[in-house]
């Protein structure tokens, strides 16, 4: 080794040192590799991500090729280094060593580790798709190494009851996968980001939250007299209608105006061609999620249900449409009605709400963030947060929206007026 000229020296050691940096870049870049854009670019059939997913099916014989390969290169370097900084200072070897393990630390963390590593992490494909190859062709020379390495790291994890065959799948969670909608960022349009977490939202959700109020229920009482049943259907704007006997809970069917219309045309009609033409009424659960109710929709070709509570009775009825809406946004073409009819914007900023409007409507109406955990209706949040039907008119803060109830009658508040109250600026 003295014979070597040190030219010939500082040459292999440049590059053993490139050789660290090259397994120090490709392991980061292939650990930071987005494991589901790595999957479509292999169905793709992208020959760099093919091999990259190829290498990553056995995360633990990529590492130990490429920490076996790197540690032979750096002991090399480190071992040649010795030898230079000897030949360099050979009347002084105490200074040779302190030199060398200073002089030499800093070249292996600058140029072997911390650069390549940081390029990698930065732009992990342009590296790992390339090197991939090389892997590949160095797994293969250094099995032998490898597999005896894996032997005893393995032995060593079972130890600590980690089973490397048997790891985790990274699946993705709801709200992990609410968070990568929330960042696509321009890569996904907003209306299909908000379609997309309104799908995802509606496991929280539960058919009592869409459902229309048994009070706003338009339905056809078999027992009025047959001109004014005649009378609703011809100005009816529903499609389907329940049918009942002097009360909603006791339902005959439900109806589909289509079904009658000849006979309204005629004029002919009849109860007992109501009560024929009705279909078998069908019951859900207030308490059923939206997810499970659409899919029940489907299954049991069904686009109206009637809501019922634990003890039967029915407390209103969820369509098809609602649901939907809840997904894509309202399907009216009134514009009056798309602007909220229960809000009533001031000249002074504020808004006048129906104390019998619902929490979730007014929020998707207005952008606000009213809290829907509790009482569903703007009267019902209200009273909950005062904890008493008020007598007289009073003020309340909310989160950050100033209530002031205007209006009370037969205990529940009919209207109130919201005003913004800007939350104070926070302090640096």
């Amino acid at each position: 080794m003295n014979d070597v000229p040190i030219s010939v020296l500082l040459g292999v050691l440049l590059l053993l040192i490139i050789m660290s940096g090259f397994f120090s870049s490709s392991e980061t870049s292939m650990m930071s590799l987005n494991r589901y854009r790595l999957r479509h670019l292999a169905k793709g059939k992208n020959k760099g991500a093919m091999r990259s997913a190829k290498l990553l099916e056995k995360p633990d014989r990529l590492i130990g090729t490429i920490l076996t390969g790197n540690n032979l290169v750096n002991f090399a370097a480190a071992s040649l280094a010795t030898i230079i900084i000897q030949r360099l200072f050979p009347d002084n070897p105490d200074l040779a060593v302190i030199l060398n393990t200073i002089v030499f630390t800093f070249i292996i963390l600058i140029f072997a580790e911390l650069t390549p590593k940081t390029v990698a992490a930065i732009m992990p494909e342009k590296i790992a798709f390339p090197v991939s190859g090389l892997l590949l062709a160095l797994q293969w020379a250094l099995h032998p190494a490898v597999w005896f390495v894996n032997v005893i790291a393995n032995g060593l994890l079972k130890i600590f009851r980690v089973d490397v065959a048997n790891a985790t799948p990274d699946n993705l969670s709801t709200e992990e996968l609410r968070t990568i909608v929330h960042e696509a960022g321009s890569m996904i349009p907003k209306r299909h980001q908000h379609m997309l977490l309104s799908i995802l939202d509606l496991e929280k959700m539960t058919v009592s939250d869409i459902m229309v109020p048994r009070s706003e229920v338009f339905g056809i009482d078999i027992e009025n007299p047959t001109e004014d049943i005649r009378a609703q259907l011809r100005s009816t704007q529903h499609t389907r209608i329940p049918v009942y006997k002097g009360e909603l809970n006791h339902v005959v069917g439900l109806l589909h105006t289509r079904n009658i219309s000849r006979f309204l045309s005629s004029g002919e009609l009849l109860k007992e061609d109501i009560v024929d033409t009705c279909r078998e009424p069908y019951f859900i659960p207030e308490s059923t999620p939206l997810h499970i109710q659409l899919f029940n929709f489907q299954k049991n070709k069904r686009r109206i249900a009637l809501v019922v509570d634990e003890y039967g009775d029915v407390e209103g009825i969820c369509t098809l449409e609602d649901i939907l809406e809840e997904i894509v946004g309202e399907f009216t073409t009134d514009v009056a009605a798309a602007t909220s009819p229960d809000v009533h914007p001031q000249e002074d900023g504020s808004f006048v709400v129906d104390g019998s409007a619902y929490v979730r409507d007014v929020n998707k109406a207005m952008k606000w963030t009213l809290p829907t955990d509790g009482p569903k209706t703007i009267s019902g949040l209200i009273v909950e947060r005062m904890e008493h039907i008020p007598e007289s008119p009073v003020c309340l803060v909310i989160d950050s929206y100033r209530i002031e109830i205007l209006d009370i009658r037969d205990n529940t508040i009919k209207s109130a007026r919201f005003t913004l109250v800007p939350r104070p600026a926070s302090r640096s």
